[in-house]
């Protein structure tokens, strides 16, 4: 299948509807754009039962990295700086942006980043020796915003616990994404860091629909999980948001105001949206997924997207790529301020602008290179 370029108008990618993976978001192993070798699905004539080509497993592979922090200079996204233990993710959204990342790795952005995943496992140790560098400056990390840091294999691996650890103990600001009922594990670091105003937390809810939930993000948790975990973490003291993202047109965009009452209610104190991104692949892995769940409105979902997106399937343009542009957007931003007033929440943007960074102190512990520090990755046994 060729990939769609976001800049050509209009654009569309008709596949067929195909079997839908119990568990997986993504319908097929879409070929990345930097893969040397092309590749096609065919049947070769045998007959092999359903549960065996149906179920495709997760393999996590072990990652000793280079680096961990990232920098961006992204002007519309309140941090500068962001830390993502894992590449790739298993709850499987089939509308996650970060998809096309596993392009790099010459992996497929479709079930190859739900499936094949790699543990950044000496996260904790370069995060010290990031802290302890006298060039570092505090200002608030962002956790997990590219790929969940509290997916499944966290439970086992405990990197966003241990990564978790040095942040408290160097008292650095830190603000977590996830939707994931993990992150109330971690209750006893975060209230502690939330009393001195070094944590806040976002929780993503796309839908209140449990059926849509589980086609959309299969492995990640329900909606009335997640407003559990917002009501959880507020009672908690910890400063708690929510995400309605990603609104999509005609699916999910008929009830963000339902999911920001349900969020106050919950104790979520501040809230913010974002429009249905679509960049490289996602836009035909997204459009596969549509025939299938939803042929009825494929070309309404994406006629609309276009309207807010000058025509084209995505527009990456600074200060619109979030939120669109045009009528629709603005009717949606307008739903959102009325709801937001109604709710009495305030802008999510406030969480970063709020964290303390006056407590920070550079770590008393400082870990030596590790033996391998190559990159490459090893398999992990456990799973």
């Amino acid at each position: 299948m060729s990939i769609p370029s976001n800049s050509n108008p209009g654009e569309s990618t008709q596949s067929p509807a195909v079997i839908a993976i119990k568990g997986r978001g993504a319908l097929s192993n879409l070929q990345g754009r930097f893969e040397h070798q092309l590749r096609e699905d065919f049947h070769d004539g045998w007959d092999i039962a359903e549960e065996e080509t149906n179920a495709p497993q997760t393999n996590i592979t072990e990652e000793i990295a280079r680096s961990i922090l990232t920098r961006n200079q992204s002007p519309d996204i309140p941090f500068n700086v962001s830390l993502n233990p894992y590449r790739g993710c298993e709850h499987g959204c089939v509308y996650c942006f970060a998809r096309p990342t596993h392009s790099y790795l010459e992996l497929s952005p479709g079930l190859d980043f739900e499936t094949r995943l790699l543990a950044k496992v000496n996260a904790a140790d370069l995060l010290r020796r990031e802290l302890a560098s006298p060039s570092w400056r505090p200002e608030g990390i962002a956790l997990g915003v590219n790929t969940d840091a509290y997916q499944p294999c966290e439970r086992k691996l405990r990197i966003t616990r241990q990564v978790l650890e040095v942040l408290q103990e160097c008292g650095q600001p830190v603000g977590l994404i996830t939707k994931s009922a993990l992150i109330e594990r971690d209750i006893d670091i975060l209230a502690a860091m939330a009393e001195k105003q070094q944590v806040a937390v976002t929780i993503t809810i796309t839908s209140l629909d449990h059926e849509l939930s589980r086609k959309l993000e299969p492995r990640a948790a329900s909606p009335t999980r997640r407003l559990k975990t917002v009501a959880r973490l507020a009672a908690a003291g910890i400063p708690v948001g929510v995400n309605v993202a990603p609104i999509i047109p005609f699916i999910t965009d008929q009830d963000f105001e339902q999911v920001l009452h349900a969020a106050a209610d919950a104790g979520a104190s501040t809230a913010g949206y974002i429009v249905l991104r679509l960049p490289w692949e996602v836009s035909p892995l997204f459009q596969q997924w549509l025939h299938t769940h939803f042929p009825d409105r494929t070309e309404r979902v994406m006629g609309r997207l276009r309207d807010m997106r000058g025509g084209k399937d995505y527009d990456a343009s600074y200060g619109t790529r979030m939120r669109g542009e045009g009528i629709w957007a603005e009717l949606i931003r307008q739903r959102y301020e009325i709801a937001m007033r109604n709710c009495g929440l305030a802008s999510r943007r406030q969480d970063f602008a709020e964290l303390d960074c006056s407590g920070f102190t550079r770590p008393g512990y400082i870990p030596a290179a590790s033996a391998k520090t190559d990159g490459s990755p090893q398999q992990l046994d456990m799973f």
